[in-house]
């Protein structure tokens, strides 16, 4: 009996909570409402109706970034050394090109235009000036914001200016763009009630007027009563993704369109939201949280449309924080894709922290997305990173990669072999290598490369290098999980990188049947007869089907096997 009413109160409060979101979301149906409160965070957005972000990257970013050594007390003169001495050091000359300049580049003003400035006493020279001086030595040069209403460090970031700082990144001459998560506030799932849509030319009055009555509605979608409007009717239940309203639309010419969306204004605990989506783009309409002395109100979107007919869909697609996560970074996305037409393409990473699952949708948002929470320069923190990212190997392609955040080789307290799996592993997951110390190390007093520096030694092995770096772009797979973790990376040209990892105390044996290799599609080996293997931080070789090692703590191995056909 005890058992009948416990189960009998969570069904009053989860009917409860439906309630609840229905008297709250702006003509929302309970069922939808149980749906939010069901549904965990991977994306219900049917992304394949979006482009991928079109920046070209052949292979993952190798740079060096401000953070993890340096974090608020940069200037531009450790900048300008930092950059030269990635070229001295002959880091340039293996991959590493871009100098990120991480938080606290900016000024805490915006100019009178609203657009970003650089700190005027840390970077007096200004931002383009010291990106010019960056790309005569043949670098580039990456910048960063967040996707919230201050950056992590509280200086002006983003969100709700994506156009304008977009703009400025291309005019300078930006060629990379981190957008960090914090201040962020994600868009709405509630979409107000619609009374008419007005499609204009800028400038121009008003050709088209879409009512209530002019739509077709599918899903929960459908015509609502509404009082207070001056026709009494209204577009509804379109939140939560709960139901889309379509018509067709004539356009007398190819261009942008100024829409004009009348609705009524309710109270709710956040902004509303709009997604309008033709054949060919899309624009967000971002209501306030306001609400006005009448109950009336208009906001106005841009809209690219084609000659002719035109289908025009209108929804709230969020349901999640994984499907408003995900608008938002690709509202950046378009903004600097439209900034850099006729400019140099911007590399985007997309760094929320993984919170919201970015590798179901980075892809269509840009370049490469934070798969975790910040890295640390500790054993336990690569770790834990290592695991979750190497389970994501299959959402990475040409020119979209998880990244694991930032390397923390020769950082910290880590040892020589801590440092090595650091890296290597990084490699095998074709992961952005992206360094965190101090590269000034590099460099003796006369100019010349610091060999003896065991960081530089580690970061600069060309062999794990080319493979990070491989143009299949298909990451490690783990083969086997245990205390020697193994892993296999299918290569351009038919070899296979192999990877035995040790991920705990002591050395510890393990042994590997290539032939294993032959069942997985995977790695295309079907026709292999023979293997040859070349272990790539001591240069070993090794002949035969099985390879078998002595890994120590925390250690690797890491093999190029060489497959005869």
């Amino acid at each position: 009996m005890g058992i009948f009413f416990i189960i009998l109160a969570a069904i009053a409060f989860v009917a409860f909570l439906a309630w609840f979101l229905y008297t709250k979301s702006a003509r929302r149906c309970p069922i939808c409402a149980l749906k939010k409160i069901a549904i965990p965070r991977k994306i219900t957005i049917d992304t394949s109706d979006f482009a991928d972000y079109a920046a070209p990257l052949d292979k993952p970013v190798m740079g060096w970034s401000s953070w993890n050594t340096f974090a608020q007390t940069i200037n531009e003169d450790l900048i300008l050394e930092t950059a030269e001495a990635m070229k001295a050091s002959g880091l340039a000359d293996i991959g590493y090109c871009y100098v990120n300049i991480d938080d606290c580049w900016q000024s805490s003003l915006r100019d009178i235009n609203g657009r970003l400035q650089t700190d005027f006493t840390t970077f007096p020279s200004g931002m383009p000036a010291l990106i010019e001086k960056i790309n005569a030595l043949g670098l580039k040069v990456g910048l960063y914001t967040s996707n919230g209403t201050l950056t992590c460090e509280d200086l002006p970031a983003s969100l709700g200016r994506e156009d304008s700082d977009a703009a400025s990144l291309a005019e300078w001459g930006a060629e990379f763009f981190k957008y960090d998560f914090c201040h962020n506030h994600l868009d709405s799932g509630i979409a107000p009630p619609i009374e008419y849509l007005e499609f204009s030319q800028k400038g121009e009055k008003p050709f088209a007027c879409i009512t209530p009555d002019d739509v077709q509605y599918s899903g929960m979608g459908k015509t609502v009563k509404e009082k207070k409007l001056k026709s009494g009717k209204a577009m509804g239940f379109l939140s939560y993704g709960s139901g889309k309203a379509a018509f067709t639309l004539t356009a007398p010419a190819s261009g942008e369109y100024i829409v004009t969306v009348g609705y009524r204004k309710r109270k709710v605990s956040k902004p509303p939201y709009l997604l309008i989506k033709t054949d060919s783009d899309y624009c967000e309409v971002l209501f306030p949280k306001a609400r006005a002395f009448t109950p009336f109100g208009r906001v106005q979107a841009v809209i690219k449309l084609q000659q002719g007919e035109n289908r025009i869909e209108l929804s709230n697609p969020i349901v999640n924080r994984s499907d408003a996560a995900f608008l938002q970074y690709a509202r950046m996305g378009k903004a600097l894709q439209k900034a850099t037409e006729g400019k140099k393409p911007i590399v985007f990473s997309i760094c929320e922290w993984g919170f919201n699952r970015p590798y179901f949708w980075g892809a269509k948002a840009g370049n490469m997305w934070r798969t975790t929470p910040d890295i640390r320069a500790t054993w336990s923190s690569i770790l834990h990173i290592y695991a979750h990212n190497v389970r994501l190997w299959e959402y990475a392609s040409q020119g979209h990669f998880n990244d694991p955040d930032m390397l923390e080789v020769g950082n910290g307290m880590l040892t020589d072999e801590e440092n090595k799996s650091h890296f290597s592993l990084w490699c095998m997951m074709a992961a952005p290598l992206v360094l965190g110390n101090d590269i000034r190390a590099f460099v003796n007093a006369e100019g010349t490369p610091n060999t003896s520096n065991r960081t530089l030694q580690i970061v600069s092995n060309k062999a794990l290098v080319d493979i990070d770096g491989d143009s299949l772009a298909k990451p490690a797979k783990r083969i086997k999980k245990g205390t020697v973790d193994i892993l296999a990376r299918p290569l351009e040209n038919g070899d296979v990188a192999v990877c035995f990892f040790n991920k705990r105390g002591g050395t510890k044996k393990a042994a590997f049947d290539l032939k294993q290799l032959l069942k997985d599609d995977y790695f295309g080996l079907q026709q292999v007869t023979a293997f040859d293997s070349q272990e790539l931080w001591t240069g070993d070789r090794l002949s035969g089907d099985t390879l078998t090692v002595s890994v120590p703590k925390h250690g690797v191995k890491v093999f190029q096997v060489h497959c005869q056909k």
